[in-house]
């Protein structure tokens, strides 16, 4: 079930803590704030699960809380940033819906 929707820009940036290349959004602050304010069953980590629309992909995923950063990140897949032809560094629109 759908919980709160919110929409944002955000740079997407890789992740240099491993020797995977993954790569994340990190979510603005006030809706950082918002999301870990709720009453939201949080998941392993401290995550929130989420569904996520990035251009005209729609996926299923969590947000994670980033300590270094005080926000939540966002994963965002290869196959997805293919698929939108955009990469490190490139800005994007990003909509998360919390699921309840």
């Amino acid at each position: 079930m759908a919980g709160t929707r919110y929409e944002f820009e955000a740079e997407l940036w890789r992740w240099t803590a491993r020797s995977d290349t993954w790569v994340f959004a990190a979510l603005p602050t006030d809706v950082s704030d918002e999301i870990a304010d709720s009453p939201l069953p949080p998941a392993g980590f401290g995550s929130v699960k989420v569904e996520v629309t990035l251009g005209g992909s729609r996926w299923s995923t969590s947000v994670f809380p980033d300590a270094e950063r005080r926000t939540f990140v966002l994963p965002v897949k290869a196959a997805v940033r293919r698929a939108e032809g955009v990469d490190v560094g490139d800005t994007v629109r990003i909509a998360v819906e919390t699921l309840i």
